[in-house]
């Protein structure tokens, strides 16, 4: 059977035929870990595949790379921006029975910041506002220390 090398180019094909095909073991995982044929194995079948480290070539530092400019690549990517009045626990009956005029009561009271969160992790704290007589904003009134937003990931 003819084994293909890291270093070997080919075109077309590269399938193997159905004579270079070799059956080593008939167990889900396979053994292509064994040194030997398998347990079971039919007889007269050769050894697996041949295998070997890869073998790659070292990277050379670019030198038109400008690692200060590679956040402006990110600069346009769109994040989720959440703003969380409050939360609460309620049963699967309490939620089923939920209609019209039913009020929900959260965890925070009047006039105590909301979280700000992006990509569901608080990076700010703010108050409510209203923006020209109009639509809900907020105003931030603390930024989350980096410290501590390190510690949100864990």
């Amino acid at each position: 059977m003819n084994r293909l090398m890291p270093t070997d180019t080919t075109t077309g094909d590269t399938r193997p035929t159905s004579d270079e095909v070799s059956v080593r073991d008939n167990s889900p995982l396979g053994s292509a870990a064994s040194d030997g044929p398998a347990a079971g194995a039919p007889q007269g079948t050769t050894d697996g595949p041949v295998v070997r480290p890869a073998q790659f070539v070292p990277l050379q530092p670019d030198a038109d790379a400008r690692p200060a400019g590679t956040l402006n690549l990110l600069l346009d990517v769109n994040l989720n921006v959440t703003v969380e009045l409050g939360r609460t626990s309620r049963s699967i009956r309490e939620v089923l029975e939920l209609g019209p005029g039913s009020i929900v009561e959260l965890d925070r009271l009047v006039g105590e910041p909301v979280d700000i969160l992006v990509n569901e992790r608080p990076i700010a704290r703010g108050e409510v506002v209203v923006v020209d007589d109009a639509s809900y904003g907020v105003r931030i009134t603390d930024i989350i220390s980096q410290a501590r937003r390190v510690q949100t990931l864990r």
